[in-house]
């Protein structure tokens, strides 16, 4: 299998970069991946090095990968195989990012260390254990449209994707607009909660191998995937607990239910909100519960109660 090195990443999408290799259909890839901070954190920081982060080297991704005869209106098909973990990662609250940052004014950074054999769930405190399911935060292919894109918003050519559902076992379709494809993958996560609220998850280095395949002309609008069984099995066995937000805009709701568990788990097990929020951003998962009643739709966030019990 061919290896992708962790010095072989770059920053932003961008048709013009030159691939660092050729694949065929059908073959596979390895790719050592450095975590979203671009190495700039490290088992050894502390939360003074968040408030120095350069984000002009945030979330880099390994590539770009040519396949041939990849053309404008097929879909290249990424089968991911496997995800081999360091053993160590981080959450922080970046000032200015998150769901809430206008709540969340200063740094913090929670640092985790996990068994990347056993992968049993990783420690969050006194009496936290958050199950791990590793899958790749960032994964997608250079957009027609020339010159330098960020890699923070997710795209039709996919990007920043953020589902934690792009695990091993999964197949992701990707809508090819340049020829190769020009495919790029980064941005581990170790687990995250459906909509990483406070824009970070555990953020890890890992080794991912992923098998390339072509569909041929399927003219595909924006990414879909197939998953390989159940997706939430490892937060369900404790039930969840869950607020709502209510209202006529989506975000806020979003906001409300955030909110509202934080203060649940900040008054239930004396956490800081801080911690409260990072934790709600690697495990709580925000789902759309009604949007046909108008005026006001419903939010939910699900907590799940394994992580305390």
């Amino acid at each position: 299998m061919r290896t992708i090195h962790d010095n072989q990443h770059h920053f932003g999408w961008d048709r013009s970069i030159e691939p660092i290799a050729i694949v065929a259909p059908g073959e596979s890839v390895e790719f050592q991946t450095v975590d979203a901070s671009g190495a700039q954190l490290s088992p050894d920081s502390t939360v003074a090095d968040v408030a120095t982060l350069d984000f002009g080297r945030v979330n880099p991704v390994n590539g770009p990968i040519y396949v041939d005869g990849a053309e404008p209106g097929d879909s290249l098909k990424v089968t991911l195989l496997r995800f081999d973990m360091a053993g160590w990662g981080w959450t922080a609250n970046i000032p200015g990012f998150g769901l809430l940052a206008d709540q969340f004014l200063e740094p913090a950074l929670h640092l985790w260390k996990f068994d990347p054999s056993a992968m049993a769930p990783a420690m969050f405190g006194p009496g936290g254990r958050v199950p791990l399911k590793p899958f790749c935060g960032t994964i997608g292919l250079a957009p027609a449209e020339p010159g330098l894109h960020s890699v923070v918003p997710p795209r039709r050519v996919g990007g920043n994707l953020d589902i934690r559902d792009l695990s091993a076992g999964t197949e992701l379709y990707l809508p090819v607009e340049v020829a190769g494809g020009l495919f790029s993958v980064g941005d581990i996560h170790a687990a995250q909660g459906d909509g990483e609220v406070c824009g970070t998850a555990i953020e890890a280095p890992a080794v991912i191998a992923v098998k390339f395949d072509l569909v041929k002309g399927e003219q595909l609008k924006f990414p879909r995937f197939t998953t390989p069984g159940p997706v939430t099995s490892h937060f369900d066995s404790k039930g969840y607990e869950v607020t709502t937000g209510i209202g006529p805009d989506l975000m806020e709701g979003a906001r409300a239910a955030v909110s509202g568990m934080i203060d649940l788990l900040c008054k239930r097990y004396q956490m800081n909100a801080v911690d409260a929020y990072m934790l709600c951003s690697v495990c709580a998962d925000l789902r759309i519960s009604e949007i046909v009643d108008q005026p006001n739709w419903v939010v939910s966030l699900y907590f799940p109660r394994v992580v305390f019990e």
